[in-house]
């Protein structure tokens, strides 16, 4: 059954990268793909200089984003847990909106952000310390506090620039368009390392899933597990973040649906998670290029759309649990 689904969704990935390699405001064939035919040099410049870099971006922003909502779920164990949820979001779009206000290239948008999002990660973390402990409910009230005043801070910054504040504007509803075969060195470094890592910490994630207490008895360090998981993902978030701008529901739409797929035990998760974030944001991207093409629609848009209604069908199935 693993083989098998594991085979699958190989092939999955594949179909996909291919439909959205051809697929665009310009119809490449799938024979010039598969190099059955003569491809020109206009044509092999669309696909390895502009869509190739892009499909990469977004599948590995795709991993990034939901391996970090996996383990805030399980930190936090609530599946309606995101990695957005202590308010790294709103920080990264104070930092964009910093950067158009200091006048520097649209290049640094994304490297104050990323900035932004470190500092107050950090903030909140030490502010939510008590001792030696991480106090969860702190860290959530903190988090929705600081987002609260940086959103207000934000949008009336975006107010008062107006007309030309169309870059901070696509940036907000996440944009793939500037991709670049340097991103995506930068993006597979932090992917490579947050994946090892959260892998290596697979039993402890499956202890927590237990509950803190029983995660205690069995020696397990939670509040120092927590902090280093919650750091980690918070990073991976905020780098993901300033390369794309914003990307909602990722993080909470694929590790809720594989975990049901899959089963909880992260040995096996881990991996699916990561495939089938990259799957979902591509086909996010593709969505986004193709529905109004030769006009793009923000991926963030189009995550938006296909997420809320399964945010609002956990919502409604947690309330009738209860």
């Amino acid at each position: 059954m693993k083989k098998k689904f594991f085979l699958m969704s190989l092939m999955i990935t594949f179909i996909v990268i291919t439909l959205s390699l051809s697929v665009g405001s310009v119809f490449i064939p799938i024979k010039s793909l598969l190099f059955l035919s003569p491809m020109d040099e206009y044509t092999k410049t669309i696909i390895f200089d502009l869509r190739l870099p892009r499909i990469l971006m977004a599948f590995l922003v795709g991993m990034l984003l939901a391996s970090s909502g996996n383990v805030v779920q399980i930190i936090f164990q609530n599946p309606l847990a995101d990695p957005y949820i202590i308010g790294i979001a709103s920080s990264a779009t104070f930092g964009a909106v910093i950067a158009y206000l200091l006048k520097l290239p649209e290049f640094f948008y994304g490297i104050v952000a990323f900035i932004c999002c470190m500092v107050s990660t950090l903030l909140i973390f030490k502010i939510s310390k008590r001792g030696n402990k991480i106090e969860v409910n702190t860290l959530l009230i903190v988090g929705i506090t600081l987002s609260s005043f940086l959103a207000g801070f934000t949008s009336f910054a975006i107010y008062m620039i107006g007309e030309d504040s169309f870059k901070i504007t696509m940036w907000l509803m996440g944009y793939l368009g500037n991709a670049s075969w340097n991103q995506i060195v930068f993006l597979i470094i932090p992917l490579i390392f947050s994946s090892a890592y959260f892998y290596a910490k697979r039993n402890e994630l499956d202890i927590l899933m237990l509950g803190d207490e029983q995660a205690h008895s069995l020696g397990i360090d939670i509040a120092k597990l927590k902090f280093h998981l919650l750091i980690v993902s918070s990073f991976v978030v905020a780098y993901s973040v300033a390369f794309t701008g914003m990307i909602g529901f990722v993080g909470l739409i694929v590790p809720h649906i594989m975990r049901n797929i899959i089963g909880p035990l992260n040995k096996r998760l881990i991996p699916f998670v990561l495939i089938y974030g990259g799957i979902f944001l591509l086909t996010c991207d593709t969505l986004g290029r193709i529905i109004l093409a030769p006009v793009e629609i923000p991926i963030g848009v189009i995550a938006s759309i296909l997420g809320a209604p399964f945010f609002l069908y956990l919502a409604l199935k947690r309330s009738r649990r209860k």
